[in-house]
């Protein structure tokens, strides 16, 4: 990329230097040219003042010293040479002078004639000339320096197109290398500003994506592991009940198969919210009928529970009760606390939901002593046996769902609470 940007700057600037160098170096020939027409003009007035009218061929006519390379002569208006240098007969230039008229050849060698009169009658004819190789080699010297300064100009924009593809280069390698990295899997690429705008621009652009896709596949990792606990656990119960029917055979296999089958059911249910929340786009929520949610809730729920002889009584505000929310999400949240109740606690487990402000409010709770210490630290994911796991899950997926899951209560009741939104998409959480 350097060599091509070293390269594109090196050629604009040769054609520009083509472009004005032609043209210029034309004009300074027709200058050089046109100052040699003068200076033989000027000669030859200045030749003429020393001829006395009318000539006396007696007396020699003294010539003035002339510049360098310039040859003057004096003629008679038929042409004819009476002193100095030049041919012997003037020529058409003597012959156009004699007339009252100044001539002016471009040739080799450039040549000037002019007339010389007196009482209104031309008496002689100064004739200058001056070899066209003099004017040549002025022209060449002066386009010699134009070339040598076209030369330095290119060195010059060759260095400053050296430095500028350095400085863009390197930023646009940086750029190439973070996204190879990013592409590799490495999230903590972080581009540095390289003063250009556009490629500070996009540096930023890009480290904001590998943050963003950082934390997305931090989030999916967790979300990953936190589902496979919630379908360890259906899967966990099916093995302990099975193991329990052929470790005794006085047990009623029909009992031992429907409870087999009611964990199945909990199982795909488990199966289709969590496929439902990989798949679920968050403009496709809408109000969520909470009173249907605790209803399907309770048919799974309260089997289980009365067999370890605990009630589950349920009690929800008359009227509409909706939420907008995931009903996948809302339903797996408030399976994770009907389990955790179930597992951990004690007594009766209630299930109350109420609007609450713009919100709507959904408490579980149990006669359990609740957790020791910090009661947030119960929601934190710990590895080793999978404590911890199922109510991590079911906070994120409240603040997916732009809600809040507390330990409300900590004690006897031990209360969990879970805020969502109400059908407006924009109100507060209560």
């Amino acid at each position: 990329m350097t060599r091509r940007i070293l390269s594109a700057i090196v050629l604009v600037a040769a054609l520009v230097i083509v472009g004005f160098g032609v043209p210029l170096g034309a004009a300074v020939r027709d200058l050089y040219r046109e100052e040699a027409i003068a200076q033989l003009v000027r000669e030859a007035a200045h030749a003429g003042a020393s001829v006395p009218s009318p000539i006396d061929l007696s007396d020699p006519i003294e010539l003035p010293r002339s510049a360098h390379g310039i040859e003057l002569g004096i003629y008679t208006p038929d042409g004819q040479r009476v002193t100095g240098a030049g041919p012997l007969h003037g020529g058409q230039e003597v012959a156009l002078a004699a007339t009252g008229r100044i001539a002016e050849t471009e040739g080799d060698p450039f040549v000037v004639a002019a007339p010389l009169s007196s009482a209104e009658r031309v008496f002689a004819v100064v004739r200058a000339e001056l070899p066209a190789a003099t004017v040549d080699s002025r022209v060449h010297r002066a386009w010699l320096l134009m070339t040598a300064l076209a030369a330095g100009l290119l060195v010059l924009a060759a260095a400053v197109g050296r430095g500028l593809s350095g400085r863009i280069a390197k930023p646009v390698a940086d750029l190439a290398s973070a996204s190879a990295r990013l592409g590799h899997g490495d999230f903590t690429v972080r581009p540095g500003r390289s003063g250009i705008p556009e490629l500070d621009e996009a540096a930023e652009n890009l480290g904001v994506t590998a943050e963003r896709l950082g934390r997305m596949l931090d989030r999916e990792r967790a979300f990953s592991a936190d589902a496979s606990h919630q379908l360890r656990t259906p899967l966990t119960g099916l093995r302990l009940h099975l193991e329990t029917a052929l470790a005794n055979p006085a047990v009623d296999p029909q009992a031992t198969m429907n409870v087999a089958l009611g964990e199945v059911d909990r199982l795909e249910a488990t199966i289709d919210d969590l496929l439902t929340l990989a798949r679920e786009a968050q403009t496709s929520r809408g109000p969520l009928d909470i009173h249907e949610v605790i209803d399907a809730l309770e048919q799974t729920w309260h089997g289980p529970l009365a067999a370890h002889g605990r009630p589950l009584r349920i009690d929800i505000a008359a009227g509409p009760v909706t939420a907008h929310a995931s009903r996948a999400a809302v339903s797996q949240i408030l399976d994770v606390l009907l389990a955790n109740a179930s597992e951990h606690g004690s007594g009766v487990v209630q299930v109350h939901a109420d609007h609450v402000g713009d919100g709507v409010v959904i408490d579980v709770s149990d006669d359990g002593p609740g957790p020791d210490g910090n009661p947030d630290a119960i929601f934190e994911r710990r590895s080793g046996a999978g404590h911890g796991i199922g109510l991590s899950l079911a906070r994120s997926l409240a603040h997916a769902e732009g809600g809040r899951l507390v330990l409300a209560h900590p004690g006897s009741p031990t209360t969990f609470r879970l805020a969502l939104r109400d059908s407006d998409p924009a109100g507060p959480v209560p």
